[in-house]
């Protein structure tokens, strides 16, 4: 059975035992984030519901098991099991209910990037290509590509050419 809990400040707490284990999320959001921490913890399965108090020290969640006790305390984001049980220090107790639901699940993947394009400058990102004025760098290529001006007086020059017809200069 699982169990939820609204903890405040956007934090909510799913509690679930599956066999020997119980396992304890913790997901917060707001809009445009999520996320999500998760442990599980060898506790044995439970005989009672669980209890979930918040203290000044933070949340403590009772598991009550054949073994024994369980005492889980939550401190933010962080999670760990501690041996003391509740006194009866300012606590208050949460309510807890039963629950199909199953923790938030991940966020949709982001759609791939489009194609970009600034001025003469175009970027692509699914064939990792990047095109400059003449200039074209592709990824994995052996080498760039001949650029279609002279590097030295930058005069335009055919592919094929091995020197520039305006200058003279080497273009291989």
């Amino acid at each position: 059975m699982s169990y939820v809990c609204e903890l405040g400040t956007g934090q909510t707490l799913y509690l679930e035992n599956s066999a020997n284990q119980t396992f304890v999320t913790l997901s917060s959001g707001s809009s445009g984030q999520q996320q999500q921490a998760s442990s599980g913890y060898q506790t044995g399965t439970w005989t009672t519901p669980p209890q979930v108090n918040q203290t000044s020290r933070g949340t403590i969640v009772k598991i009550t098991t054949a073994t024994g006790e369980y005492n889980i305390l939550i401190q933010g984001s962080s999670m760990s099991v501690s041996k003391e049980t509740l006194s009866s220090e300012q606590n208050e107790p949460l309510p807890i209910k039963p629950t199909e639901k199953k923790p938030v699940s991940s966020m949709k993947p982001m759609q791939p990037m489009q194609p970009l394009k600034m001025g003469n400058m175009e970027m692509n990102l699914n064939t990792m290509e990047m095109k400059m004025g003449d200039m074209e760098l592709k990824m994995g290529s052996p080498s760039v590509k001949t650029p279609n001006f002279c590097s030295q007086c930058g005069a335009k020059v055919n592919s094929n050419d091995r020197f520039c017809a305006n200058c003279g200069h080497s273009l291989t």
